[in-house]
């Protein structure tokens, strides 16, 4: 089904994001170029790369991200700019978030008070409307049927004016283990920050809820609102729409843990598969969804 955006539309947007992003960059005042630990959402491995290889490659050189962590660098150009363009658009074929510049030559250009503005633009209700249903960038995100943590049966679509996350995770899926501590930290967070205006709905998949929520009470995630997808066991694979139809669940997660940032119109804003090193890194994201 058609996107909120063709995809040439929304890479043009980009790009010219991407510039508008570099000259903000270029006025404030940057920190030290060579601290690889400041670089946002990437992981260990990734930083070792900025070090070992950027740093010390010809230049003109250039290395971008993206919110999530993808990442490209440029090296050898001809000038700063065509280097600047080269790491962008290499980076964008890897995600589709907005991919802006860190650093270009030998200068920090990273302009961090914008950084969380790039989940954006929002869709109106009008555009909401019209887009198609998937979990793609730009899309409406299907309509799945829960039971919410506080036992009221609810979808989706129950959720509009609020901003949603929606996370697929399992107490069988070590990987989602490790990424619910930090998940913890931002829901406290944004319940100090933004209130009731974030809907945090975290689904487990293949199996009970009872043993997910007996899980997290030893664990001590009491607090976390684990809402009921609805799956019986391990071979209960399907989740329910609002409508009654059945979605393959690896349709939503093709690995665990997956996650779905909404708008307030619950058009898809951000996906990442995998476990996020820290959650807390996408508050600045979360309160801009919000208008905070």
């Amino acid at each position: 089904m058609a996107k909120l955006e063709s995809p040439l539309i929304r890479t043009l947007f980009f790009i010219l994001l991407s510039g508008l992003f570099f000259q903000l960059g270029n006025t404030v005042t940057a920190a030290d170029i060579s601290d690889a630990d400041d670089i946002p959402h990437v992981g260990e491995r990734v930083r070792a790369t900025y070090q070992q290889v950027f740093l010390t490659a010809d230049r003109h050189r250039a290395f971008a991200i993206a919110p999530g962590g993808a990442w490209a660098m440029s090296s050898g150009k001809a000038s700063a700019e065509e280097a600047r363009q080269a790491a962008v658009e290499e980076c964008q074929k890897h995600t589709d978030q907005c991919c802006v510049p860190y650093a270009v030559d030998d200068k920090l250009v990273f302009a961090r008070e914008q950084w969380g503005r790039l989940w954006g633009p929002y869709a109106t209700a009008e555009q909401a409307m019209a887009a198609g249903t998937g979990t793609q960038v730009g899309e409406r995100f299907p309509d799945i049927a829960f039971t919410s943590a506080g036992g009221q049966r609810q979808s989706i679509a129950d959720l509009r004016g609020k901003v949603v996350m929606v996370h697929f995770w399992g107490s069988w899926c070590p990987p989602c283990l490790r990424e619910l501590p930090t998940l913890d930290n931002l829901r406290r967070i944004l319940t100090d920050t933004t209130g009731d205006a974030v809907a945090l709905v975290l689904l487990q998949l293949r199996e009970p809820i009872s043993s997910a929520r007996e899980w997290a009470r030893r664990q001590g995630f009491a607090g976390l609102p684990l809402a009921d997808s609805g799956a019986s066991g391990e071979d209960d694979t399907f989740l329910l729409t609002a409508a009654g139809e059945q979605i393959p669940d690896r349709d939503l997660a093709r690995m665990f843990p997956s996650s779905y940032v909404l708008d307030r119109n619950g058009i898809v804003l951000f996906s990442h598969t995998g476990p996020v090193h820290d959650w807390t890194e996408y508050l600045p994201f979360f309160q801009d969804a919000v208008g905070k």
